[in-house]
């Protein structure tokens, strides 16, 4: 049975046994916050359980590296829409250490996406296009850097109102202790 077939038949039974209601919500934070983290696997039930929020407790926002890397992306969107339309009042930017985008080089990635299939001439007319994709798949040397990057990058957005704490903080993968990089509250 392929994965795609494994996920549908289970949510069947999901929805015929009714296991949604254990997860009932509202589209608004329960704890009025953001955030904004890694997509790593290993997150994916510590990050909640470390910092004790649940099911409609925050709007979760994840990327690879927890990069805030352009103030016009997918990623500042929606934290202005968590922000305006959601009643989300406070921002995490939350990195990992052991992160797969710390010291990750472009080459090694545009070698994988040759060997994919992905021809030269495609890479070419991205850089006609004016897309450094060298640059663009970049990774970072510095999680508490990156982290205090792309606060920055929010805190400064022009379309977010200034009363908005934007906190960075940096997970452990493995025992979900959380180091502070940047308190929103006395920025």
């Amino acid at each position: 049975m392929k994965l795609l077939d494994e996920i549908l038949q289970y949510n069947e039974e999901f929805v015929k046994e009714k296991k949604y209601e254990a997860y009932s919500t509202t589209k608004y934070p329960n704890k009025r916050m953001v955030i904004v983290t890694c997509m790593d696997t290993r997150l994916t039930e510590l990050l909640p359980k470390a910092l004790n929020i649940g099911n409609g407790d925050v709007k979760l926002v994840k990327n690879a590296g927890a990069l805030v890397s352009h103030p016009f992306g997918s990623i500042m969107r929606s934290i202005l829409v968590a922000v305006y339309q959601l009643q989300a009042d406070e921002i995490l930017v939350i990195g990992h250490h052991d992160c797969g985008m710390a010291g990750m080089k472009a080459g090694q990635m545009i070698d994988n996406m040759k060997e994919r299939g992905i021809t030269e001439e495609t890479f070419e007319m991205l850089t006609y296009s004016g897309i450094n994709v060298t640059k663009w798949l970049q990774g970072f040397q510095d999680v508490k850097e990156s982290v205090s990057h792309s606060v920055e990058m929010i805190k400064k957005h022009p379309l977010l109102a200034e009363d908005i704490p934007v906190h960075g903080l940096v997970i452990h993968p493995n025992t979900g202790k959380l180091d502070l990089v940047i308190d929103g509250y006395k920025e």
